[in-house]
């Protein structure tokens, strides 16, 4: 854990501000005849970041960031402090706004750095060794800093027990301090210190204002066993009134002193029904309520974490790609950058998780064949198969060798069956019965993770939607297909036709498309309005555990 011995303080805020602004012939005075600038070594920097346990981890960056400049200092020039250092300190200090602490990045006290800057203007000598010192620590601190604000206080790849691997942020932050000096261009907002994605933006919003809830004492409590009734009064309505707030659009309504449970806060708790997965029905049944009464602590530190998870996001997507979120049981397509379909999916239930990573779509198959899992193979299928001779036939399944050759089930050793000897597979044939529908979306990954259609669609309609074995199973697999397939000949009608052989085709998709299926309990809009989602895999107790440690 970072710790940090020099407080800033109001003071200290007031006097570096003009300090700085102050470092011109007329505020710190003018360094005459001093010469040039003075330049730092390898040695001198390795030696700095080295002396302070938290700008270790930041040497890389560090040495890369003067490498590339011939070693000359990147906060001064003509011996004056370039004003991005002010603006660069006022961001740190407002780190909590992130979801971090401040005094994790406050290591070095530039008080006593800029005083002592202005007292030795007379002395070259002194003046210039502090110019380095000044120069590297301010290096350090946006390292500092950036690595956690940009990267994530818990890195993926230092901490597997997160089980996330979605491809890595590989940000360069030498590269987004050369940004901020003016010295190159990026399309990336680093200059103005922004995040990098808009999802973190609303959160962020979110997050200040759910602090000022709690800053006034939290949610009201909606009593347990509470009834409403469209059009009737309640005692419980002033607080749904006050609880509902951010979901009522009608400020009047918001404002009313009566008790009458009317339309508009009837929309309001819909749509909070809706933000929170729960079925929209606009009644106070018991999981609503619960919902309703979450502590607003424990969602300001949900809305963290999930902020903590978009650092980890590549700095980018790609113009074109698929993302599943877990969580939501929701899946969007992005074309150009653009939402441009959406559905439902259903997920692995707690005992078979659906992994967290990336990968990329290479094919979509066509009334495909389902090879039965080793498990269900050894515990379900196997057992029936040998006690019944029958039962493969009727289940629409048939064993065959690994080039495709039929088998004749009786002379199948099944004592084996999902063993590393077994030498078959069991599979079920296209059809009405197939576990995996009329389509599946292939993306490689050691995982053996896919979407795919499903024969059971009834389970759409449920609001909690963790059934399946890993897999992801998505709502309108052909709506999905169709889109995929549209620049290689194939619509809808073409898809449906070939389905009906019942005949498995392999489809390559013209390029390959990357997806993403990651893992978001907390999701705002524009305005700040929260979606929060269950911890269906519990990855947030182990991430809070570990992210709040370390504040």
């Amino acid at each position: 854990m970072r710790k940090n011995t020099h407080l800033f303080t109001a003071i200290y805020y007031t006097f570096l501000s003009s300090c700085i602004i102050s470092l011109t012939l007329a505020g710190c005075g003018k360094t005459a005849k001093i010469g040039a600038q003075p330049l730092v070594d390898s040695v001198y920097i390795t030696n700095f970041m080295q002396s302070e346990p938290a700008f270790k981890d930041e040497l890389v960056f560090a040495k890369n960031f003067y490498r590339e400049r011939g070693f000359k200092l990147g906060w001064f020039k003509d011996h004056e402090i370039v004003p991005q250092a002010e603006k660069m300190l006022q961001v740190v200090a407002k780190a909590a706004e992130e979801g971090l602490d401040p005094k994790d990045y406050q290591i070095i006290n530039f008080d006593e750095k800029f005083k002592a800057l202005k007292e030795a203007k007379k002395d070259s000598t002194k003046l210039k060794e502090l110019e380095k010192e000044i120069d590297l620590g301010l290096s350090a601190t946006y390292f500092n800093w950036a690595s956690d604000y940009y990267r994530g206080l818990i890195i993926p790849k230092r901490n597997p027990e997160m089980e996330w691997d979605v491809k890595r942020n590989k940000i360069k932050l030498h590269k987004a301090l050369m940004t901020i000096l003016g010295e190159r261009e990026s399309k990336y907002p680093y200059a103005d210190f922004s995040p990098l994605h808009p999802q973190y933006t609303n959160l962020k919003k979110a997050l200040a204002r759910y602090r000022e809830v709690q800053a006034k004492g939290g949610w009201p409590n909606i009593p347990t066993g509470s009834k409403v009734k469209l059009g009737e009064a309640s005692p419980v309505v002033p607080l749904l009134r006050k609880r509902l707030a951010e979901f009522n659009d009608n400020t009047d309504t918001v404002n009313s002193n009566s008790n009458v449970y009317d339309a508009n806060l009837s929309t309001a708790l819909k749509r909070f029904q809706e933000y929170n997965g729960l079925k929209p029905d606009g009644g106070l049944g018991p999981a609503t309520i619960a919902k309703l009464n979450i502590p607003v602590q424990n969602q300001i530190k949900q809305i963290i974490i999930n902020m903590e998870r978009w650092r980890w996001i590549p700095k980018s997507f790609e113009q074109d790609y698929i993302i599943v979120n877990i969580p939501e049981y929701k899946l969007r397509v992005f074309e150009k950058a653009r939402q441009v379909m959406d559905m439902k999916v259903i997920v692995g239930k707690s005992m078979h998780e659906t992994p967290i990573f990336s990968d990329k779509m290479e094919y979509v198959v066509l009334s495909p064949y389902w090879n039965i899992p080793s498990g269900i193979l050894k515990n379900e299928i196997a057992p029936k198969a040998m006690a019944d001779p029958g039962f493969l036939e009727r289940m629409d399944m048939e064993v065959v060798t690994a080039k495709g050759a039929r088998v004749d089930p009786s002379s199948v050793d099944w004592s084996m069956a999902g063993q590393a000897g077994f030498k078959y597979i069991v599979r079920r044939r296209p059809g009405p019965k197939n576990d995996l529908g009329d389509v599946k979306f292939i993306f490689p990954n050691e995982n053996d993770v896919y979407l795919h259609d499903t024969p059971h669609d009834e389970l759409f309609s449920q609001t909690k939607r963790g059934f399946s074995h890993g897999c992801v199973r998505v709502e309108r697999p052909l709506d999905l297909a169709a889109y995929l397939l549209k620049n290689v000949g194939y619509d809808r009608s073409s898809i449906m036709q070939h389905i009906s052989t019942r005949k498995e085709k392999f489809v390559p998709l013209k390029q390959k498309l990357p997806v993403y299926l990651v893992y978001f309990t907390a999701a705002a809009d524009e305005k700040g309005r929260v979606s929060f989602y269950d911890d269906i895999y519990q990855h947030d107790q182990k991430l809070s555990s570990m992210y709040f440690s370390k504040l």
